[in-house]
Order: structure tokens, then C-alpha cells, then sequence
């Protein structure tokens, strides 16, 4: 039988303060039953001896100090897990909002998951194709990784991201055109976007067929900063499911984390802690690695979960408290490029800066293609020489270059047309991205080629 408390002391905002407690924990849901009958729910943020400070997942409007009821319930957020989740639609709390029934799980799972064994992590190998040149040719997405998008505001990360959980695929061994399948699903989290964002991601995942393999978890700018910071722990959780009891290949998107950030701010704020770096709390490093860590593969398990975060970097600024942290904990980068976007080419992904560091486990004979590397470390030189050759022409003017540094400008100028240049419906195959590179590399003489082993130029050249 659960104690209900009539002892709410004070009310502020969201957040209720109840007093002569006992028992209550950190992180435990609360039930406030109004005069009226109906139901708000919260979560505890703050545990003293006698008083327990809850913040509400809704607003306060119809709380009455004197008769409103809580009831602390003794266990934190769970997601009721099944394979039926897989084409439904949830808000940040996990409740389906899109108009199907209620779901009958086959068991509940705490959100907050559980660490994996460092000596149980299998190391990621596996090829995943996204369909995107720029991040299949350059910077490989392999199975179990973490590999976040740094955007900026304005910039097409929302279709990126959609393009990304349309085509994206695990090969089977043997890689490219040749490959196979393997059982793949897609878990979407949005945190804090808005209604006309969530209608785009809700509308592409439908047009495309990719809502049968998908679950979506969707919170908007207008929800409670208390739910958003519950939904990407929900949506992990979730794909911790089909990963390792259902064995599936699980890729996570969430977006936008700097709108989870900013909630997270906001609860400290409201918990009077002190604050670290441009105000955001100090265990933001921590509570963010919570979330990132939660990808990867288990040994002895066929699933995985790999994660690609979507952040927006406030002033464009790679420094910034989020960025940055988010960037010890994951294992490489795809930045989006302002200049790129200015000049019409999508998508705007900036090859030089991005980082996938774990490229080199991924890509190869039997993975994607023999050549692969050879391609990506020659395609990477050509074009770095180009755009040293673009800012000297920019000083010079064109007249004043060489004419092998015509050749790479001009290469500088086809590359980012042509290879990171396609349509946000166009899905390239592994083979056909190599087979672009190789057709962008022919403008230049076999002699310059020198990071391209002699055997793979007789052949493709």
C-alpha cells in the first residue's frame, strides 16, 4: 500500500515541495492526485531527510496546496518493451501518440539501462551503409560506434538525419553491391524540435516505408524539460532491447542534444546547483557519456546499437561546453560546412575536419571493397591540396598558379559537387561511391597518385 502525503508546503512553477517524507529516493516517480480526481505525474530531484522536492511533468494548473494528494510510487521510469514497438510513434514519456493502441510489453526496463562490462565489449568492425558519399567514402560509420553530426543553426541536419534512417544498412560479409542485409532497425529520438520539424521527421519515415523497421520518440520544444531529458534514455533503452534480446542491429538517432543540454541546465537551475562551464551543470560530461556509452556490441551477442547524436553548436563554436565533451566521448565527428550550404551543395558535410576514428575497422576487402582505403586517403590528399590551392588563388588570382595547381582547383571544385554533392533522395551503394572517387580521380596524371597502391590503378583507371 503506497503512503499518500497531503504535506505539499510550497508550489513553484513545476516544481512541488513535500514535506515529512520518508523513504522517497532520488529519481523516484511521483503520482499528485488533484482535488478533481485527475492525475499529474513528476519525478523527485531532491531527497533531504524530511522533504522531497518533485518536478512535474506537465504544468501545475489545478494543484491546490492544501487537498492534493502525492503518492511516491518506488521505482524510477521504465519503458514497457515488445517487438510491437517497432512502427509505433511515442511522445517523451514512452505513450503512443499516434492514434494505434496501447501496447501490451512483454516486460518493463528501467531507462537509466545498465553499463556494459568493459571486458564484454566486442570491438565495432562492421560496415554500416548510410547511402551518403561523403560519409561512406571518408569517414565509415561502423556497427557499435558513436559518431555524432555537429551542425549549426539553419543548416540541413534535420534532412541528414532523416536521409541517414532511410537508407541506412548493415552489409553482410562480402560488402558492397554483393552484400546482403542483415535484420536492421532504426531508433529515433527528437528532443525539444518543433511541431512543423517533428511533422517533417513523423511524414519521411511514413513516405518511405522506414516507420515498419523504426520506433520514434518525439518531445517538442513546448514539453516539460524534466520529460526530455527522460526521452533519449527511453529511446536507448529501447534499442537495448532489440539489440541484445531480440538481436537486431539497432542504429540510435537523437536530435537535437543541445536542446537536451539546455534541459538539463534548466533542472539544476531549479535544484540551486552550483554551475560549471557557460552554465551548464559540472556532471555534464558524465551524464552525457550515461547516454553515449550505451552504444556498442556485446561479445556473444549477434545485435548492436550504434549511435550518430545530432547537435546544433551554438555560434557555429566547435569550443562549446557541448560540442566539445560530446566530442571526447564519441569516437570521431561529421561536421556540417556554412560555406558548403552557402553555395547551394547538399549534403553540406565538411570531409577535411570530420573524423571517424574508427574508419580504418570498417572498410577493406570482404567489409566494402579491396580499394577502399586507397580511395579514401587519396581522394582526402587531392582534395586538402585543393582548397590550399583556392585560398592561394584567392591572394594570387588564378593566373599566378601552377598548372598542376589548376588541376587540383579544379578537382577541388568537382569534388565537392560531384562526390559530396547529391540529392537528398539519391542512396549511393558503396561500390558506386568508390566508382565516383575513381572517376574524379582520372583528372589527374597516374604519377600523382601516390598514395594509391599500383595494382588497384591497372584496374580501376
Amino acid at each position: 500500500m503506497l503512503k499518500e502525503y497531503l504535506t505539499i508546503s510550497s508550489i513553484a512553477g513545476p516544481l512541488i515541495l513535500v514535506s515529512g517524507v520518508e523513504g522517497v529516493k532520488y529519481g523516484e516517480l511521483a503520482e499528485i492526485e488533484l482535488p478533481d480526481g485527475s492525475l499529474k505525474r513528476g519525478r523527485v530531484l531532491e531527497v533531504s531527510r524530511e522533504s522531497a522536492l518533485v518536478q512535474l511533468f506537465e504544468e501545475s494548473q489545478g494543484l491546490d496546496v492544501f487537498k492534493s494528494r502525492v503518492r511516491f510510487l518506488g521505482k524510477g521510469i521504465e519503458l514497457g518493451v515488445s517487438e510491437d514497438l517497432l512502427g509505433r510513434i511515442f511522445n517523451g514519456l514512452g505513450s503512443p501518440i499516434d492514434g494505434g493502441p496501447e501496447l501490451i510489453p512483454d516486460k518493463y526496463m528501467d531507462v537509466n539501462g545498465n553499463p556494459i562490462n568493459p571486458f564484454a565489449r566486442d570491438y565495432p568492425q562492421e560496415f554500416i551503409q548510410t547511402g551518403i558519399s561523403s560519409i561512406d567514402g571518408l569517414n565509415p560509420l561502423v556497427r557499435g560506434q558513436k559518431l555524432p553530426i555537429f551542425s549549426g543553426s539553419g543548416l540541413p541536419h534535420n534532412q541528414v538525419t532523416a536521409q541517414i534512417a532511410r537508407q541506412a544498412r548493415v552489409l553482410t560479409a562480402g560488402g558492397g553491391s554483393s552484400g546482403g542485409s542483415e535484420k536492421f532497425g532504426v531508433v529515433f529520438a527528437a528532443m525539444g524540435i518543433t511541431f512543423e520539424e517533428a511533422s517533417f521527421f513523423i511524414e519521411q519515415f511514413r513516405i518511405t516505408g522506414a516507420i515498419e523497421r523504426s520506433a520514434l520518440f518525439i518531445n517538442l520544444a513546448d514539453d516539460p524539460a524534466i520529460e526530455r531529458i527522460a526521452t533519449p534514455r527511453l529511446a536507448l533503452t529501447c534499442a537495448e532491447y532489440f539489440a541484445f534480446e531480440k538481436d537486431m542491429h539497432i542504429l540510435v538517432i537523437m536530435t537535437d542534444m543541445t536542446n537536451y543540454a539546455e534541459a538539463l541546465r534548466q533542472v539544476s537551475n531549479a535544484r540551486k546547483e552550483i554551475p560549471g562551464r557557460r552554465g551548464y551543470p559540472g556532471y555534464l560530461y558524465t551524464d552525457l557519456a550515461t547516454m553515449y556509452e550505451r552504444a556498442g556490441r556485446i561479445k556473444g551477442k549477434k545485435g548492436s546499437i550504434t549511435q550518430i547524436p545530432v547537435l546544433t553548436m551554438p555560434e557555429d563554436d566547435k569550443t562549446h561546453p557541448i560540442p566539445d565533451l560530446t566530442g571526447y566521448i564519441t569516437e570521431g565527428q561529421i561536421i556540417l560546412s556554412r560555406e558548403l550550404h552557402r553555395k547551394g551543395i547538399y549534403p553540406p558535410i565538411d570531409v577535411l575536419p570530420s573524423l571517424s576514428r574508427l574508419k580504418d575497422k570498417g572498410i577493406g576487402r570482404e567489409k566494402t571493397r579491396a580499394d577502399h582505403a586507397d580511395v579514401l586517403n587519396q581522394l582526402f590528399a587531392c582534395y586538402a591540396r585543393g582548397r590550399e590551392v583556392k585560398e592561394l588563388a584567392v591572394i594570387l588570382g588564378e593566373e599566378a598558379l601552377s598548372e598542376a595547381d589548376r588541376i587540383y582547383l579544379k578537382f577541388a571544385t568537382e569534388f565537392e559537387e560531384s562526390f559530396i554533392g547529391q540529392g537528398e533522395y539519391d542512396e549511393r551503394s558503396i561500390d558506386k561511391t568508390l566508382d565516383i572517387g575513381w572517376e574524379m580521380l582520372k583528372i589527374f596524371p597516374p604519377t600523382e597518385l601516390t598514395r594509391i597502391h599500383d595494382e588497384y590503378k591497372q584496374k580501376y583507371l
